[in-house]
């Protein structure tokens, strides 16, 4: 790949290639199983028993929408915990850049809440502890007609709807030595770690907090091209 002054460069995304876990029996279930990605209105569930499995934002905001129109619980192997959307009145978002958090590096994260904690405008939590969302342990299978909780009860079930995030959309990198064992790119700082010349802007978790996001997509992008100025330079 890198023949001469060639390079690539793989910005296609975070958040097209939906990742579902491989969960036992799922080949036979005769309900429905999505992922978040194509989840659209609460009104295609009218009546129906949906499970929701994931305990992040996605997840804990489609179970709540889908509890005005179905019998919800959400299914996770951790426990949802909330994060005040809007502490001392402003968003924290708003926190976050002010603070610039969201340029910390990955290294930084111990330090910090976990990033994976449900922002909650104040509806949230309110619709758990109402009981409008009932929180579950993962279950152990599906059957046909449903699944099986911990402990052997089953249920039946219309829908299951994924909220269990994504992996890059690299497809076209198998076979080069790009990726790891689990399909992702080894890299470091959005530079190939196995593939001279092979760089990368985009990624989760590439270089700061930010990654991945608009907020940092340009703070990536600039390492990069810095990485690949010295490399020209040493080139002549």
């Amino acid at each position: 790949m890198d023949s001469g002054y060639g390079r690539l460069m793989a910005a296609s995304g975070t958040f097209r290639h939906p990742f579902i876990p491989d969960l036992p029996g799922q080949e036979q279930f005769q309900g429905r199983a999505l992922h978040s990605l194509e989840y659209q209105r609460p009104e295609a569930f009218v009546g129906q028993r949906v499970v929701v499995v994931g305990a992040a934002n996605s997840a804990v905001q489609i179970a709540v929408e889908l509890s005005g129109t179905a019998r919800v619980s959400l299914a996770a192997r951790t426990l949802v915990k909330f994060t005040p959307q809007r502490p001392f009145g402003r968003d924290v978002h708003d926190w976050i850049t002010w603070a610039r958090v969201d340029q910390l590096k990955l290294g930084h994260l111990s330090r910090l809440p976990s990033p994976r904690n449900v922002l909650d405008p104040g509806v949230y939590r309110a619709a758990f502890l109402q009981g409008q969302v009932d929180q579950r342990p993962l279950f152990e299978r599906f059957t046909r007609q449903g699944v099986v909780w911990p402990g052997g009860q089953q249920e039946a079930v219309d829908a299951v709807v994924f909220a269990t995030g994504y992996r890059p959309n690299l497809r076209f990198l198998f076979g080069t030595g790009a990726l790891g064992t689990r399909g992702e790119p080894v890299q470091r700082l959005g530079v190939s770690l196995t593939v001279p010349g092979l760089y990368y802007v985009g990624l989760s978790g590439q270089r700061a907090v930010a990654s991945a996001t608009l907020r940092g997509a340009g703070p990536d992008a600039e390492v990069v091209t810095q990485h690949l100025a010295r490399a020209f330079s040493q080139r002549g």
